[in-house]
């Protein structure tokens, strides 16, 4: 099968154009190396199609799709941002490129798609309170946040809640401009296998780490960020308590997710479209993953500094249940070896 691999350059992109090739398939990759990601020009597997040329040209991506049997699209502009002042390329990168490439998709007759989501799109995860159930906490209030009290409490009754794991059917509830275009994308991408007759994987990435990632940039994930502080002699600054939960999920786990759901489009029905978590089931707070990074690299301990972020999160962890159960893929990568590697792994420059 020949797979184009949009954004294939990329920290996640470049391990899944990996895993194609190790499964067999022919791989052809479109990126337009955004300076954010890429400082130097990345070195090109052998035997992969490279195009140098943006999603968002669509001459470009009508010509990338030519003999194309399905399209894995991780071509976007990722992480929160600096401030608002970003939105523009948000969405332009995010839903404009994933609409011009849809577009092409129709008109090319390619009809499998598996599309780079992300667990941003549930906003908060999961609550439950004591007297009132699963309950949705409302938007983070400055003055709660500057007095330390990170927890998000029952909107009806005020009271401590218990985080839970969320599933794919959850409510969406993007609280910052990078989660609403990732669930532009999903929404986009639905249109399109209704209209034209195509299968849609939307795979929601958890916090992707690994080697490979950006360093020094404010568009990375936070376990770059760390990274990159102990690359340069620094402690990782953890913001909030360090109490914040999440899912650290090793990247070859990822790709191996994207050849799992590869394999199972045609499983879907004509014109169907299907989430999925990726997590690796392990739950830890941003706090531990810190500690244990630095721990792993030898580097000093982190200094957990009370800032926040008003479109972070508190708490986002998700069952991946469904991936496991009907695709039947498994992480592999556990935590503790996961970091032991990162610490020691090459970061591209970024």
């Amino acid at each position: 099968m020949l797979i184009l691999v949009t954004g294939g350059a990329g920290f996640i992109g470049s391990h899944i154009v990996t895993a194609f090739i190790a499964a067999g398939h022919e791989v052809r990759v479109l990126d337009a190396l955004l300076p954010a990601a890429h400082r130097t020009a990345p070195p090109v597997p052998e035997g992969v199609d490279w195009r140098h040329a943006d999603v968002r040209d669509g001459e470009a991506v009508a010509d990338a799709l030519r003999g194309a049997d399905a399209v894995c699209h991780q071509a976007a502009m990722v992480g929160l941002g600096k401030d608002l002042t970003d939105a523009p390329d948000y969405v332009s990168c995010n839903d404009l490129g994933t609409a011009v490439l849809l577009a092409g998709m129709a008109g090319s007759g390619v009809r499998r798609l598996v599309l780079a989501s992300s667990m941003v799109v549930y906003g908060e995860g999961r609550y439950e309170c004591s007297r009132h159930g699963t309950v949705r906490p409302g938007p983070r209030r400055v003055a709660d946040l500057e007095a330390g009290h990170f927890e998000p409490p029952c909107p009806g009754c005020g009271e401590p809640l218990a985080a839970a794991l969320v599933e794919e059917d959850a409510p969406a509830d993007p609280r910052n401009v990078y989660a609403a275009t990732k669930l532009a994308q999903e929404h986009l991408a639905a249109a399109w296998a209704r209209a034209a007759g195509g299968r849609v994987a939307a795979l929601r990435y958890h916090n992707v780490y690994g080697p490979g990632m950006p360093r020094d940039t404010p568009y990375a994930g936070v376990a770059s960020l760390f990274r990159s502080a102990l690359a340069r002699g620094e402690a990782p600054r953890v913001f909030e308590d360090g109490g914040q939960r999440r899912d650290f999920v090793h990247v070859r786990d990822v790709a191996d997710a994207n050849l799992a759901a590869l394999d199972g489009l045609d499983g879907l029905p004509e014109g169907g479209s299907r989430a999925y978590n990726v997590g690796s089931g392990e739950l830890h707070t941003v706090g531990e993953m810190a500690a244990g990074l630095a721990a792993a690299y030898g580097g000093p301990a982190p200094v957990v500094t009370g800032e926040y972020r008003l479109g972070d999160v508190r708490h986002i962890t998700a069952s991946s249940q469904r991936l496991r159960a009907e695709l039947g893929w498994k992480p592999q990568v556990a935590f503790a070896d996961g970091m032991t590697e990162f610490a020691a792994a090459p970061l591209r420059a970024g």
